[in-house]
């Protein structure tokens, strides 16, 4: 008996002998799989090879534990229902839960040396960490690409497509009811000339800084969270500004909404890019870009519909005015409040996640897309076979920190004021080599781009309300040294102008004044009741012994030494009156910019179709010296008829460049800076709009070799520099 128990206790530490040993052969078989996947990323080497020796190493696990299972069974007559029934022939049944991978499971620790010793990264140089995290952020690209092919594309991206076509309406939408509410805003709160225009451009520099502001905050925060919260505040904000009353307040509301909505161009391109495959890229970001265009159709067709119609209003008493500009300005805000809605049910940019660390996030994400993808496809058995993603080493940063008995107030300042630096760090990596050369001509780009087309999409309906007043004015009636007595005056006047008249006990009830000038005149015992003058003057003329009563006519319409000797004013009405029906150009100019966004559309279809054919550069300088040239064409645009198809013409060769544009910036950055890079350029864009608003408009009735000749070299030279960019149709995001 004692030899018995002695031979057995002997097969027992045999046994487990043996099973260390098989252990450590296994371990050594891990790491040497682990360094050769590496190696097939990155000399990109096929991915399925890569997956069939993983799943060749899982198998040699499975022998050894089986071994191990045998081994014990026989000695310790025992059983294991983990190793129980299974052989090298067993397979996990597809549709079987997993589990979440750990990244840690199946890669080294970072920071460890062959022998296993761990490398504290306190004794390694900056440099040392940053140039292993780009290798690694390149190795990730590779794979990451891999992943998205075996996604696939189909009913994941196009639920995102349109929830990100929504926000980037509203963009569209955004930049085009300043310009449609801008006459009616200013005539409704009396705003004087010195101070108009200030609206179009107030807006634009709140979308500028929010362009930069948020595009660097979803490379620090997230995409889809920053992208609510700007949405949220250009809601809210835009639907506010319809109600408040005061032009300084009005004016705040509109910058805060621009400052909102200026994060959802560099948003949207990066969120929609990364989750999309190569061969897809160009042609769904370039479908993508139709919703600007759809968002401008939706801001016309809204402009044309509501706001002539003066009878979409109400007022309580003088105070309050709620006229029908302000119902525009209500539903351009419903595109907005879709996608907040809308975006509330999408996931975050699984290659945020994975950039940032976030592994299991990350790898939840690529499922669900899989998933859903493989559901609408009538395969709902495929299972998503990627169990392990690389991530990019995660580098510490120095962070000034704030004391813990600061008040809320100090403390929200204190952050923003460190996620600013953090932004500008991140922008200052843009501009070092080797991405210095391509940011610049990027740059270069936006701007000229944004320039010429900005100032000429002021300057085309200005210089049509400019004809149109040119035509108005030749048909004005002049009435010359004309007495009239007793009379009364009881239906409209318009475009006329009386000099040296005489006007004695003549009646002027319930009736209007449209732009009409009275130069010279003398009006002796006359009355005026309820009546109402738009764009009327009455210039170095004399009242005597005249009552006016419930009349608009005050201080500002009594100009050039006008005289009121012995006169009654009594409920003047009050504010700005305001009246469409005498605006003779409000359908004419709105029904324009209606057919300048529907041209846009056929340039829309072709560089979509053609983005991944004739490629992005050619596209980009392509369209953009086109645009230059035809505004030559300009020169003959002598009647409005001309100058509408001129502006259809520009509009249509002008898209291409934005669509490409757009495709080229998203591609030119990496993850980690992609937001920030977007954002600053879409910064230079609204610069280059509210410069080119004040200069183009500033030539309207002036000139019109200047605005010819800056659009076509500006948009010339833009698009010969863009021709030097890079070509990115190959890069992996």
């Amino acid at each position: 008996m004692e030899d018995t128990y002695n031979n057995r206790t002997s097969l027992v530490k045999g046994a487990k002998d043996m099973v260390k040993e098989a252990k450590r052969h296994t371990a050594k078989k891990v790491v040497k799989v682990v360094d050769r996947a590496a190696d097939e990323y990155s000399s990109h080497r096929n991915y399925t090879r890569f997956q069939d020796e993983e799943d060749e190493d899982e198998d040699f696990y499975r022998n050894q534990k089986g071994h191990e299972g045998e081994s014990y069974r026989d000695n310790e007559e025992g059983s294991s229902d983990a190793t129980e029934g299974h052989d090298d022939e067993d397979e996990i049944y597809e549709g079987e839960y997993q589990g979440i991978p750990s990244a840690g499971d199946k890669k080294h620790k970072e920071g460890q040396v062959a022998l296993g010793q761990p490398v504290s990264d306190a004794t390694r140089d900056r440099s040392e960490l940053e140039q292993e995290r780009e290798a690694d952020e390149e190795e990730l690209a590779q794979q990451y690409e891999l992943i998205m092919q075996e996604c696939g594309h189909g009913s994941f991206q196009w639920q995102l497509f349109f929830v990100l076509g929504l926000a980037l309406m509203s963009d569209g939408v955004e930049v085009f009811v300043v310009g449609f509410v801008l006459p009616s805003a200013e005539t409704d709160m009396c705003v004087p000339n010195s101070s108009s225009g200030w609206l179009g451009s107030i807006v634009y520099l709140g979308m500028m800084v929010g362009a930069f502001f948020w595009g660097g905050m979803s490379d620090k925060v997230g995409r889809r969270h920053c992208l609510l919260i700007c949405m949220s505040t250009n809601g809210f904000f835009a639907f506010l500004s319809s109600f408040v009353q005061g032009y300084g307040l009005f004016l705040l509301c509109r910058i805060v909404a621009g400052f909102g909505i200026g994060g959802a161009v560099p948003i949207v391109f990066s969120f929609f890019a990364e989750v999309l495959s190569r061969e897809k890229r160009g042609e769904h970001l370039s479908w993508l870009c139709m919703f600007w265009m759809i968002g401008e159709i939706y801001a016309s067709a809204m402009a044309w519909a509501i706001i002539p119609h003066y009878g979409w209003s109400f007022s309580m008493g003088s105070a309050y005015q709620f006229h029908s500009w302000r119902v525009f300005v209500v539903v351009c805000a419903l595109p907005c409040v879709c996608a907040v809605v809308a975006l509330t049910f999408m996931p975050e940019s699984p290659r945020y996640y994975l950039e940032v660390g976030k592994h299991d996030e990350g790898w939840m994400i690529l499922k669900q897309i899989h998933d859903t993808n493989m559901r609408a496809r009538g395969q709902p058995e495929k299972v998503f076979t990627v169990n392990r993603i690389k991530i990019p080493r995660q580098l510490d940063e120095l962070v000034e920190m704030e004391s813990e008995t600061g008040n809320p107030v100090s403390k929200f300042f204190f952050r923003i004021k460190a996620e600013i630096h953090g932004i500008y760090l991140n922008l200052m990596r843009c501009f070092k080599y080797p991405m210095r050369e391509n940011m610049m001509r990027l740059a270069i780009v936006w701007f000229t781009l944004s320039f010429g087309y900005y100032g000429l999409s002021v300057w085309f309906p200005d210089v049509i309300k400019h004809l149109q007043a040119d035509e108005y004015a030749s048909k004005v009636q002049i009435h010359n040294n004309e007495s009239i007595e007793g009379f009364t005056f009881n239906f409209t006047l318009e475009n006329q102008i009386h000099r040296n008249g005489t006007f004695i006990h003549d009646q002027f009830v319930n009736m209007k004044l449209k732009s009409v000038t009275f130069i010279d005149s003398t009006f002796h015992y006359c009355t005026f009741d309820d009546v109402t003058s738009v764009g009327s003057l009455f210039k170095n003329c004399t009242f005597i012994d005249t009552f006016f009563f419930n009349t608009d006519i005050d201080e500002s319409k009594l100009v050039e030494g006008t005289e009121v000797i012995n006169s009654t004013f009594t409920h003047n009405k009050t504010g700005c009156q305001m009246t469409f029906v005498d605006d003779y150009s409000a359908y004419w100019v709105y029904f324009i910019n209606f057919l300048g966004t529907l041209a846009v559309l056929p340039g829309n279809i072709v560089s979509a179709l053609l983005m991944d054919k004739i490629g992005r550069l050619s596209m980009l300088g392509g369209s953009m010296i086109l645009s230059g040239i035809s505004c030559f064409f300009l020169w003959f645009g002598t009647s409005e008829s001309m100058m509408i198809f001129m502006l259809c013409l520009y509009n249509g060769l002008s898209i291409s460049a934005w669509n490409s544009l757009d495709v080229v910036t998203t591609e030119s950055f990496p993850t980690v800076r992609r937001g920030t890079g977007f954002g600053f350029c879409n910064a230079l864009c609204k610069l280059a709009a509210v410069l080119g608003n004040l200069i183009f408009g500033s030539l309207v009735g002036i000139t019109k070799a200047v605005p010819i000749l800056m659009a076509s070299s500006v948009l010339v030279g833009g698009g010969l520099v863009g021709l030097r960019l890079p070509d990115t149709r190959s890069n992996v995001l």
